[in-house]
């Protein structure tokens, strides 16, 4: 009699498990096991943890579209949000943004694990930078997947699949862009803001600023800069949507060129480099 009356109690329990009035242990640890919310400050930074955290991350991104890292004044709906994280990615190479708020945003949140993203990346003359070039984004990868491995233990494995299938689209990425860039001659371009250093580095091109330390040019800069392009056969200057392109604007007017956009803080990786390039590149061909 008290076996079948177990059973009966056990069989029932199965029942209420299986039409869902009851809920295991285990399921409700998994329904408490809410995404890591990690805070980064550009838009690519947020490609390259959903990338790695995949399913296990909410992340924040303090620039908006459209808004420069030299300007933005974080909401205070912003830091509200940088209050209730567990990490914050930092670019680390000198973005403006950071070099202004960094400290503020600390203060916030003290418990806030703050990740350097360029830890071993080069920096170059001082130009902050570094993500567009996809030999450094690799960098930045990985010290986004040992960070996340180190506060979430035990999904380390998923965010190394994560990582490890990532880095080989950056390896494609890099193979593709070598070639898209391979055979044009001229490898000087003119770009408005001087944000494409790492790129031109790793791809033996140049770029010629227009924008200097922040500063649009004198009427003699101008007047340097369009005798410059007319000497090297430069028809297309490259801007940023978040500047102002009105010298661009007026050199390509005197140069008898054209203006072409080229964003340094597009969310999408991948296929914004390889559109750049392939901007490039077509760019080069009709700089002659």
């Amino acid at each position: 009699m008290k076996r079948t009356y177990i059973l009966s109690i056990s069989m029932l329990f199965t029942t209420l498990l299986i039409a869902g009035i009851l809920t295991s242990p285990y399921d409700i640890a998994e329904e408490k096991n809410e995404k890591i919310k990690v805070v980064v400050t550009i838009l690519p930074q947020a490609e390259f943890v959903e990338k790695v955290g995949g399913e296990r991350v909410h992340v924040i991104v303090m620039i908006p579209p459209g808004y420069s890292p030299h300007s933005y004044e974080p909401k205070p709906s912003q830091l509200m949000e940088v209050s209730k994280a567990r990490i914050y990615f930092q670019v680390g190479s000198g973005v403006e943004f950071e070099v202004t708020h960094m400290k503020r945003l600390i203060s916030i949140n003290a418990n806030m694990l703050i990740v350097n993203c360029s830890e071993g990346i080069d920096i170059i003359d001082r130009d902050p930078h570094v993500w567009l070039s996809p030999r450094n984004a690799k960098v930045m990868v990985i010290n986004i997947y040992k960070a996340l491995a180190r506060i979430d233990p035990k999904n380390e494995g998923y965010y190394r699949h994560n990582m490890e299938r990532y880095l080989r689209e950056l390896d494609r990425l890099d193979e593709e862009l070598r070639l898209i860039l391979s055979n044009i001659t001229n490898r000087v371009f003119m770009v408005y803001h001087p944000a494409w250093g790492y790129f031109a580095h790793e791809y033996n091109l140049t770029q010629i600023p227009v924008e200097r330390e922040g500063k649009r040019p004198t009427i003699k800069g101008m007047a340097m800069l369009i005798d410059q392009a007319r000497r090297m056969n430069i028809k297309v200057i490259f801007v940023s949507p978040q500047f102002d392109v009105k010298s661009a604007q007026a050199i390509a007017e005197e140069i008898g060129g054209k203006v072409i956009f080229a964003d340094p803080l597009a969310k999408n990786y991948i296929n914004n480099l390889k559109s750049i390039a392939l901007k490039i590149s077509e760019g080069a061909s009709q700089n002659g």
